[in-house]
C-alpha cells in the first residue's frame, strides 16, 4: 500500500473530493426534483463519485507532471510526489492519462455520452487552457481556469438526466444537447462555482502570492496590485448577491408566490451578502500575524469555503419542499452567527 500512497497523493484527494461532493448535490437536486430518491439514485451518485474521481484525479497528475518544474521551488508544493523524487515525472503522465480515460469511458458506459463529454472536457480545459497555457501568461489565470473547477454539477445533473444523447446532426443539434439538460439548476451551480473561485483563491493570493512570482506564475496582488485584486474581489462578491437572486427559480416548480420561494430566496440571497461582507472587510493596511498573513483576508478565505458548502446544503434541503427549506435557512443563519462570533472573539 506504501507503494501506491505517492499515486493516490497525485490525484488531490482532497481537492478532489470536495468537487465531487458540488456533484453529488446535483444529483440529489435532480431526483428530488424529478419525484423523489430512489435506489436508482444511489447508483447514479456511485458512478457519478467514481468517475469525477477518476477524470479529476487524472487532470491533477498530468498538471503535477507539467508543473515538475516550478513544483520543487515552492514550499506549497515541494513535497509532492514528483519533486519529492516518489513518482517519475513519465509516470505520472500515464497514470494521468490513463485515469483521465477511463473517467471519461466510465461515465460514458454507465451513464451517457453527454456526461462523457463534460467530464472530457474539464479535463482537457484544466490541462491545455489553464496548466499549459493561463497559468503562466495572466493573473486571469484562476478566473478562466475555474471554468474546469466549475463542471461537477453539470456532469453530475447530466449523469442523472434520462435520455441524453450528443446530437450530431447539425452544429446548432450539437450545441443543444450538451447545453440543455432538463433544467436550469446544474448551470446556476456552475456559475456559483466559477463566480465564487476567484475571490476565494485570491484572499489566499493577497499573502501567499510571492512564491508564486519567483517562479514565473502571475498572480493577481503580483501583476496588479492588493488594491486591484480587492476591487475586483469585491466585483465577484457581488455578481454571487445578483445570482442568488435566480436561485428559485432554477428549481422550475416553485411560483413566485410560494412561501418556498421566499424562504429560499432570502436564505441564499442572505448567505451571499454575508459572504460578501468578509470581502468587503478585507484591510489591508491591518498589521500581519507571524506567519505573514492579513487575518481579516484569511477571514475571508475560510468564510468563503462556509459559503460554497452552505449554499449547496441550502439548494438540496430545499428541494425537498418548505421543511426542508425552513431547516436549510435554521442551518444557514446558526452557522453565519458562529462564524461572526468566532471572529469577534
Amino acid at each position: 500500500m506504501s507503494n501506491l500512497r505517492p499515486y493516490f497523493s497525485l490525484t488531490k484527494p482532497r481537492v478532489v473530493v470536495l468537487l465531487q461532493i458540488t456533484a453529488l448535490c446535483s444529483v440529489l437536486v435532480h431526483d428530488q426534483l424529478g419525484g423523489g430518491l430512489d435506489a436508482n439514485t444511489a447508483r447514479t451518485m456511485l458512478v457519478v463519485f467514481v468517475g469525477g474521481y477518476l477524470s479529476a484525479g487524472g487532470a491533477n497528475a498530468i498538471n503535477m507532471w507539467y508543473d515538475r518544474d516550478i513544483d520543487p521551488l515552492m514550499t506549497r508544493t515541494k513535497n509532492r510526489p514528483v519533486p519529492a523524487g516518489e513518482v517519475s515525472a513519465n509516470a505520472a503522465l500515464t497514470f494521468g492519462i490513463a485515469l483521465s480515460l477511463l473517467g471519461v469511458s466510465w461515465f460514458a458506459l454507465l451513464a451517457n455520452t453527454v456526461a462523457a463529454f463534460w467530464s472530457a472536457f474539464s479535463i482537457l480545459f484544466y490541462v491545455f487552457i489553464y496548466s499549459i497555457w493561463l497559468k503562466r501568461t495572466t493573473p486571469q489565470n484562476i478566473v478562466i481556469g475555474g471554468i474546469a473547477g466549475s463542471t461537477p454539477p453539470v456532469i453530475g445533473w447530466a449523469a442523472a438526466e434520462d435520455g441524453l444523447t450528443i446530437a450530431t446532426g447539425s452544429g446548432r443539434a450539437l450545441i443543444e444537447s450538451l447545453i440543455d439538460l432538463g433544467g436550469l439548476m446544474p448551470w446556476f451551480m456552475f456559475l456559483l462555482i466559477f463566480l465564487w473561485t476567484p475571490p476565494h483563491f485570491w484572499a489566499l493570493a493577497l499573502y501567499r502570492s510571492e512564491e508564486y512570482g519567483a517562479v514565473g506564475v502571475p498572480m493577481m496582488p503580483n501583476v496588479k496590485g492588493e488594491e486591484r485584486t480587492i476591487r475586483e474581489m469585491k466585483a465577484y462578491a457581488a455578481l454571487l448577491v445578483i445570482l442568488s437572486v435566480a436561485a428559485p427559480m432554477c428549481y422550475g416548480s416553485i411560483d413566485g408566490d410560494d412561501t418556498i420561494y421566499h424562504v429560499l430566496g432570502w436564505t441564499v440571497i442572505g448567505l451571499s451578502i454575508w459572504y460578501a461582507s468578509t470581502v468587503w472587510r478585507v484591510d489591508l493596511d491591518e498589521q500581519r500575524d507571524p506567519t505573514g498573513r492579513i487575518p481579516t483576508a484569511a477571514r475571508s478565505f475560510f468564510a468563503s469555503m462556509l459559503y460554497l458548502a452552505l449554499m449547496f446544503i441550502v439548494l438540496v434541503t430545499a428541494s425537498f419542499g418548505i421543511l426542508g427549506a425552513v431547516l436549510g435557512a435554521a442551518l444557514a443563519v446558526t452557522a453565519m452567527l458562529r462564524s461572526e462570533n468566532r471572529a469577534r472573539a
